[in-house]
């Protein structure tokens, strides 16, 4: 089943040399997820032919504009083309209070439902789970309120080898405790240790989303051995007391950050308009946790299992 992050956005405060601003679109089990919304998002999500209408949760960061101002246009071109179906959206408590305006103003009433969350960017909280994946925020620090999100896939079950089922006639209502990890025990009472019927599932996968944030070590043991870290990289490290000045971060910090957590690959994102190029960013991750990449506008991330 499919884990993938799809870039569409990945440069800091202002669309620039055919970048556009921070969103990230994670698709999980068939179900697609919005990992903030900037300014032309829309028109990105287009571009790399993702279809928005598949979209039921959105998650924003916080309300710096680079990562939220794509969001009213998207809001409303979902109203006009017709959705029915609901969309949960989970963000900083004031963002509501914004949406609720524009759409007084421009006297819309949308012809679908918006469940609205607000997240408490002072206290890790579960904002979605289901029985295949589990969202959870991560608290960042930057200038005002913001969080990350990390993203774990369900833990699965065992699977039942098929020869076994014949060899030892298995009654169909002991399928669900096998796959849960428990023995069999049969009619004469002998007992089937579960490692002999069953094989172990994959591993379950997990991405980490870093929004704006400057350094901070306390991410490495909330992101310590996911598949996969986005983590903002806005300065090159000569500017690093511009980047602590402005609660952001180096490629050097954030490498470090995936260094330390033996995360298994990293993506560095949320680039400065004053880089043209950006391979320089990348190679001074590079210097310091090898698996690193950059975010560019269309790139797909997948997470096998």
């Amino acid at each position: 089943m499919s884990f993938e992050v799809t870039i569409l956005g990945s440069s800091s405060a202002t669309p620039i040399y055919q970048r556009h601003p921070t969103a990230q679109v994670l698709q999980v089990h068939e179900r697609f997820f919005l990992v903030d919304c900037g300014e032309g998002t829309l028109i990105q999500l287009n571009r790399y032919q993702i279809k928005f209408h598949r979209i039921n949760h959105i998650f924003i960061s916080h309300l710096h504009g680079d990562h939220y101002l794509g969001l009213m246009g998207l809001l409303s071109t979902m109203h006009l083309q017709g959705r029915k179906t609901e969309l949960h959206v989970f963000g900083p408590a004031a963002l509501w209070e914004i949406i609720e305006v524009q759409l007084r103003h421009s006297q819309t009433e949308l012809r679908y439902p918006i469940r609205f969350q607000a997240v408490n960017p002072d206290v890790p909280t579960v904002l979605y789970e289901d029985e295949t994946l589990r969202v959870t925020t991560i608290l960042l620090s930057h200038r005002i309120p913001c969080t990350g999100f990390l993203f774990e896939e369900q833990p699965k079950p065992r699977k039942i080898i098929k020869d076994k089922l014949a060899e030892y006639a298995i009654p169909l209502e002991s399928y669900a405790s096998l796959k849960a990890g428990e023995d069999l025990v049969l009619e004469d009472g002998r007992v089937v240790l579960n490692a002999e019927l069953t094989t172990a599932p994959p591993p379950t996968r997990r991405y980490a989303y870093c929004s704006d944030t400057i350094y901070d070590e306390r991410l490495v043991d909330i992101v310590k051995g996911v598949d996969l870290l986005y983590h903002e990289s806005t300065f090159l490290h000569e500017l690093a007391d511009r980047a602590a000045e402005t609660f952001h971060s180096t490629a050097r910090q954030a490498a470090t950050i995936a260094k330390k957590s033996g995360v298994k690959r990293l993506i560095i994102g949320h680039f400065s308009a004053r880089y043209k190029s950006l391979y320089p960013l990348l190679e001074e991750a590079k210097e310091v946790f090898d698996n690193t990449t950059l975010a560019m506008e269309g790139d797909r991330f997948s997470i096998e299992g």
